[in-house]
């Protein structure tokens, strides 16, 4: 994979590093993000010598963490590897940690001995070790860093637009006003926006399309990543759940979009049993449950109902490679009719998931009404400071509303976002509904591709 690839999160990373109450940092994601990349590329920009221990490569390491005593570890490492780790100008880097629970124990001690010495751990398959009862984690000696898919932007920087990337991200509220956009440049981000689709954010497909433009290429990548994840099923599932974690894998990509029912998955097993399947994956990050709230206010967790949820898969472009989508497909007039919209709602939950700072556990809900004769669903809620704010997706440029105004019809809401295939535009309205109650709002739409933008042009909309 080419150094070439630039992430967002090099400047978190830059913060972390910089900061004098820095802790030991786990980055913690799924398989083929680009974790083990990511602190490599970082050590070479931040000048760190880089000390690297993969536990999976060379288990035998895992006796060196058996004491509490950060030097003793490190003189064992330089016996062992002939590398030495200083102090202020070098980064240990503990990969696949999840296979020595040693070495995750050992950390709370390189904080409070050696606090000056970089620290970051990372671990595919981490969460199920994280989940261990019998496993006891250093809690307030270490941070946590949650690491998605590369976003769009990225994407964008990858394919050798920067000017691009410059461009969107000093779009400002007053431009999208004036209409300032024109459209050669909207044109040209939704023929990359599809581009990205159908290539994902996962670095290894992301390099190779950035190299060949061959989509044939991409796809190769993408069934060698799957293979990976099936692999994966034998570490965490034996058995019946073995079988059932890849039933629901198979699954998961035309489930997005909708409500979750186990019974859409099959009817040969119990719900019980497919719950336990989809767990595995969720814990595994291939899988991620958005959960119905009522979204009467902040935070949007403490009105979830835990039996209601949809799901998200990793990646788009996982989704349109189990989907058998390519870019002729998503060149078609009404994007919209394939998979129901899925894809756009796909895009931008797997965006907005990894928006906020790097240890938030990415999380995202959805509202829904299930009311005879009056049903009405919202793909997303966000949240910025007190304001709980609804979310509609189209993938084309036209489409109704009715679910957006009767949540803000019913929750006294005045703001809204939508995103979609057209120009960016702010625009108020005023709705009579059916129930007779008139709404007032504001309506910030934004095209698909502006979504890394969304969390600064809400501030800026909200603060007018």
């Amino acid at each position: 994979m080419p150094n070439t690839l630039k992430r967002k999160e090099f400047s978190d990373l830059s913060r972390w590093s910089d900061s004098s109450s820095r802790k030991p940092l786990i980055i913690r994601g799924a398989r083929q993000v680009g974790k083990s990349t990511l602190v490599r590329q970082f050590s070479t920009l931040s000048n760190l010598s880089l000390l690297e221990i993969n536990f999976e490569r060379n288990p035998e390491f895992r006796e060196v963490f058996a004491t509490n005593d950060p030097l003793q570890i490190l003189s064992a490492l330089h016996v062992l590897t002939g590398r030495k780790a200083t102090a202020g100008s070098s980064l240990l880097f503990l990969d696949e940690i999840q296979a020595s629970p040693e070495a995750l124990a050992a950390l709370r001690y390189f904080h409070e001995e050696l606090p000056a010495l970089h620290v970051i751990a990372a671990g595919s398959l981490l969460e199920f070790t994280l989940a261990d009862a019998q496993f006891s984690m250093p809690v307030g000696r270490i941070e946590y860093f949650h690491l998605g898919p590369m976003q769009f932007e990225d994407f964008v920087e990858a394919m050798g637009h920067p000017e691009l990337v410059s461009y969107l991200q000093n779009l400002s509220l007053e431009d999208i006003r004036k209409g300032a956009m024109l459209k050669p440049i909207h044109e040209k981000c939704m023929n990359l926006l599809k581009q990205y689709w159908v290539t994902g954010g996962l670095p290894e497909a992301v390099a190779r399309y950035a190299t060949t433009l061959d989509f044939s290429e991409v796809v190769k990548v993408q069934r060698g990543i799957v293979d990976t994840y099936r692999d994966d099923f034998n570490k965490y599932s034996h058995g019946n759940l073995n079988r059932l974690v890849q039933l629901v894998f198979d699954q998961l990509p035309v489930m997005v979009g909708r409500k979750f029912k186990y019974s859409h998955v099959s009817r040969d097993h119990r719900a019980a049993e497919l719950e336990a399947a989809l767990q595995q994956l969720c814990m595994a990050r291939i899988a991620t449950k958005v959960f119905h709230t009522s979204g009467n206010g902040v935070p949007l967790a403490a009105e979830v109902n835990h039996r209601a949820f949809k799901t998200l898969y990793l990646d788009i472009g996982l989704m349109c490679a189990a989907l058998q989508l390519n870019v002729l497909d998503l060149n078609k007039a009404d994007i919209n009719l394939i998979n129901n919209g899925a894809l756009a709602e796909q895009f931008i939950g797997q965006q907005l998931m990894y928006s906020g700072a790097p240890h938030e556990t990415p999380a995202l809900y959805y509202w829904m009404r299930e009311v005879t004769n009056a049903a009405a669903e919202l793909d997303y809620l966000m949240t910025q400071g007190p304001h709980v704010i609804p979310v509609e997706i189209k993938s084309g440029t036209t489409g109704t509303l009715k679910s957006l105004h009767q949540f803000l019809s019913e929750k006294k809401r005045d703001f809204a976002v939508r995103f979609n295939a057209d120009l960016p535009s702010l625009l108020s309205d005023s709705r009579k509904l059916t129930d007779g109650n008139n709404v007032h709002y504001a309506l910030l739409s934004l095209p698909l591709y502006l979504v890394n933008q969304a969390p600064r042009l809400i501030r800026a909309s909200l603060s007018n």
